[in-house]
This record gives structure tokens, C-alpha cells and sequence, in this order.
């Protein structure tokens, strides 16, 4: 999937006049891409669309027009984008009591080196399938401290050409987290999900 470039985006002007279209617009597509891993764990997949959004807002909040610092922001979003061989996503873990959020956080800490996805040749058939894959978490800065867990990590699961191909084939798609203290599954991806990442995968 091609990474962002200045020419892709929009100017703040022009960005201000089509924002309520283009922000309905991706969260109808994000709706498709986010997934429940139990009750407090979401994945949202991203991709080109999702990481536009992303810097167009940061740019319309920032009030950022210079082309230096535009190329600053595709530099930090960029990375969040499938390269064709993999599947992103980012990780938010959503305690709403906030009483009971950072002692739940310290229980959870190292949740993001325990999250995968397994490409299932049959739906709901736990044999018949490829290994697991587990996310390679926060890659461009450490999210976790000696004490607890961020609620917000980025996660990329990096696919054989196998698992690619049997995900673009039609395979189902599992996705969990194996936590001492957090451990959910998603048997089977819903169908529109399952089509929207293999599109991902170019």
C-alpha cells in the first residue's frame, strides 16, 4: 500500500470545506475495521485512508502549512500504513471506571506483546490453520514503564506469503490476546472485516 506524500493531502482551506463528507466517510470505513477483543480491548486496523484522516486532522488542529512540517507528520504517520506483507493496527484499552483504570493498566502491563491473529483455512476450526502470528508492539517508542501498560499501542502482524495468500484466497481470520490477566478471542472475523484486510494485502 503506497506510504503518503504532500500531493495526497488536502489544504487546510479545502480540508475545512469537505471535512463532515470526509470525516463520514472514514468512519463508515473504520466501522468495517475495528475490532472487539473482549470487553476492553479494541483494534483498530488501519490503512491509507484511516492514516489521511489521522494527518489531516492533526494538521487542521495544528494549524500546520508549512511543507517541513507537513513532511514531519507523513514521517510519524506513515509507518502506521500495511505495507502489503502485514496487517497494522492500533491497540486502545478502554477502562471507563477511572478509579479502577490504573491498577488495571499495571495488571495488563506487557498486553501488547501478547496480542495475535491466526489465518484459519476454515472458520471457527482451530486445527486447521497456520501458527499464530503475535504483534510486534510500538515500534517507534517503548508505551509500557516498570509499573503499567498504555492505553494506546500499535500493533503489526507480519504474514508469510502463505498466510497472504490464503488470507486473499478466502481463509478466516482469528484475532486475540493471551494475557495472564486479559485472554479473549474472535473465533472468525466478520466477513466484511476479513475482505477488508485482505484487500490490504497487496
Amino acid at each position: 500500500m503506497r506510504a503518503l506524500a504532500s500531493g495526497d493531502l488536502m489544504t487546510l482551506e479545502r480540508y475545512a470545506r469537505e471535512r463532515p463528507a470526509f470525516r463520514a466517510r472514514v468512519l463508515a470505513h473504520k466501522a468495517v475495521r475495528k475490532v472487539a477483543v473482549g470487553p476492553d480491548v479494541t483494534w483498530l486496523f488501519e490503512d491509507r485512508l484511516t492514516v489521511q484522516y489521522q494527518v489531516q486532522e492533526m494538521l487542521r488542529v495544528e494549524r500546520i502549512f508549512e511543507p517541513v512540517d507537513i513532511e514531519q507528520e507523513l514521517a510519524a504517520y506513515n509507518p502506521l500504513i500495511p505495507d502489503g506483507s502485514n496487517l497494522k493496527a492500533t491497540m486502545l484499552i478502554e477502562i471507563p471506571d477511572v478509579q479502577l483504570r490504573p491498577a488495571r493498566l499495571a495488571q495488563l502491563k506487557d498486553i501488547e506483546h501478547h496480542c495475535y491473529i491466526r489465518v484459519l483455512h476454515r472458520a471457527l476450526d482451530p486445527v486447521a490453520g497456520f501458527e499464530a502470528v503475535f504483534a510486534l508492539a510500538d515500534e517507534d517508542l517503548e508505551r509500557t514503564d516498570e509499573t503499567k501498560t498504555s492505553a494506546v499501542h500499535f500493533l503489526r502482524f507480519d504474514l508469510t506469503p502463505g498466510m497472504v495468500a490464503a488470507l486473499r484466497a478466502g481463509a478466516a481470520l482469528a484475532a486475540g490476546v493471551d494475557h495472564a490477566h486479559y485472554q479473549h478471542r474472535v473465533e472468525s472475523l466478520p466477513a466484511a472485516t476479513r475482505d477488508a484486510l485482505a484487500n490490504d494485502l497487496e
